[in-house]
């Protein structure tokens, strides 16, 4: 029955939507950021360039 098509492109709409988020959220939360080794080093750059040479 064609009355019933907008149905399932509904569904189909639904159901890649659903698919579309969980895959990004996967790959969003797989993502694993380098961290520096040492916040020491970072901050005494900081503060290395903080200092006035007279």
């Amino acid at each position: 029955m064609p009355q019933m098509a907008p149905i399932g492109w509904l569904s189909l709409f639904i159901i890649f939507s659903i698919a579309f988020l969980i895959f990004n959220m996967m790959n969003y939360y797989a993502f694993i950021p380098l961290t520096p080794k040492s916040n020491l080093s970072i901050q005494m750059k900081s503060m290395n360039s903080l200092n006035w040479k007279w």
